[in-house]
């Protein structure tokens, strides 16, 4: 271990190894390493037994929920736009080909007591049941107005410079109500807050197109894409990724403390009495405590089922976002649910986790909304976890520290904290311009 190496990654969580990989794939030597024996930190995938265990304390879970390692449940759940910058990742990285995906059936929100379908496109407007006759025409021509909305072509801007004008001000002009536009910014565009609307419209537009456009990729219910066997097989296939390239892993080592040089740089990690040396560090913020401030917590609740979520058309994989308008709360609540069909339970069984920020100490009260729209449920594991941001200044100390996982189910927030962490590692931007349909075969096989 007594080399010198570019980079040390810290954690084999999930954005970890795919800094890991893009790092090794750009030629830097790379050595990752994490304290548990285990891939995935705070985003492994965990068998029944160990689900058990964690929660309950023990390890032996009922008979009647089937065989422990037919369930690959992930501890934070989300899934993946189909055109989306992670898609784009892997495929960059050619990740891809350790992985077969599989169509999302579902994209949901909550309106009003109810679960519907996520209009995305002028067609779907007409259709919904979320509006009303005439808020379905005003939503269909600003539906029509974001799909022929091209950057570079000036005809399609309608006298609108959405670099300065803001989403409410568009909004306006089309004249949408509350509601409609609550499940445009909250469950189309995926905002996690109100900002947007005061910020320029061109994000929110982007957003919406790439809904529009991941949607159409597989002609199937939802714009979404998940693994088989769940994102535990994401970490594992990044380290494969680096070992090609030849960056080493080790699991399993102790400590992992990080050494500082006299003028406070990283210069070192030091396990088991051996110094491995290094120009930068990378890791989760468990590794460095010192240098992260608790920002905030995610409540989140696991239950087994036997059946699809209700109102969903019986789809067997499927996300809900309940915007936090619709619940009278400061931030949104999400429903996600997988099943058999995604080869992360027995054949028969679902698995749903409703997960928000906290603003209480009780789970199981503050996620009572989502959880009531899953219909009866074998068992439920509850949780709360702190989420942590970094505090320190990587040019100075060379530590590079990730974000803690937020409670959404997709995985927008995830990748933009990786790109940024990249950029200042490498002081350039990731080029993201990748042929989409080399991610088509595995999830072609699969679907």
């Amino acid at each position: 271990m007594d080399e010198e190496y570019d980079v040390i990654v810290l954690g084999t969580g999930l954005k970890e190894c795919i800094i890991s990989g893009l790092l090794s794939v750009d030629g830097l030597k790379v050595l990752h390493m994490d304290r548990n024996d285990y891939y995935g930190g705070e985003s492994s995938s965990l068998n029944l037994i160990k689900l058990w265990k964690r929660f309950k304390g023990n390890d032996t879970p009922p008979e009647h929920l089937g065989i422990s390692k037919e369930y690959n449940v992930d501890m934070i759940p989300k899934f993946m736009m189909a055109n989306g910058a992670l898609v784009r990742v892997l495929i960059h990285t050619s990740v891809t080909k350790y992985l077969n995906f599989k169509a999302v059936d579902g994209s949901f929100v909550y309106n009003n007591g109810k679960i519907h379908k996520v209009p995305a496109t002028d067609v779907e407007a007409l259709k919904s049941n979320l509006m009303g006759l005439f808020e379905k025409r005003r939503a269909r021509k600003f539906f029509i107005y974001v799909q022929d909305y091209e950057e570079e072509d000036a005809k399609s801007h309608e006298g609108l410079d959405l670099t300065k004008v803001t989403t409410r001000e568009v909004i306006s002009k089309y004249g949408l109500e509350d509601d409609t536009v609550d499940f445009i910014g909250h469950a189309l565009a995926l905002h996690r807050d109100d900002s947007y609307l005061d910020e320029p419209a061109i994000d929110t537009v982007k957003r919406m197109k790439l809904y529009a456009e991941s949607l159409a990729r597989f002609q199937g219910g939802s714009p979404y894409i998940y693994p088989l066997y769940g994102l535990g097989e994401l970490p594992q296939a990044f380290a494969r990724l680096s070992a090609v390239y030849g960056g080493t892993y080790m699991l399993n080592k102790p400590e992992c403390k990080v050494e500082f040089d006299e003028s406070g740089k990283a210069c070192g990690v030091t396990s088991e009495g051996e110094t491995a040396k290094c120009k930068k560090v990378v890791c989760d913020p468990s590794y460095l405590p010192e240098k992260v401030k608790k920002v905030g917590r995610v409540a989140r609740a696991i239950c087994i089922m036997k059946h699809p979520i209700p109102d969903t058309k019986d789809s067997h994989s499927v996300q809900i976002i309940l915007p936090k308008k619709q619940l009278k709360r400061k931030s949104d609540m999400y429903v996600f649910c997988c099943s058999y069909a995604h080869n992360v339970a027995p054949k028969g069984k679902f698995i749903a986790f409703v997960s928000t920020e906290a603003e209480t100490d009780k789970p199981e009260i503050e996620l009572k909304p989502g959880i009531d729209l899953l219909g009866p449920v074998e068992e439920t594991f509850f949780d709360i976890y702190d989420r942590y941001e970094p505090i320190n200044n990587p040019e100075e100390d060379s530590c590079f520290l990730t974000n803690s996982y937020d409670a959404s189910t997709h995985f927008e927030t995830t990748v933009k904290d990786v790109l940024s962490l990249y950029n200042k590692i490498t002081g350039k931007e990731l080029d993201l311009s990748v042929d989409l349909n080399a991610a088509s075969a595995a999830e072609q096989e699969a679907a």
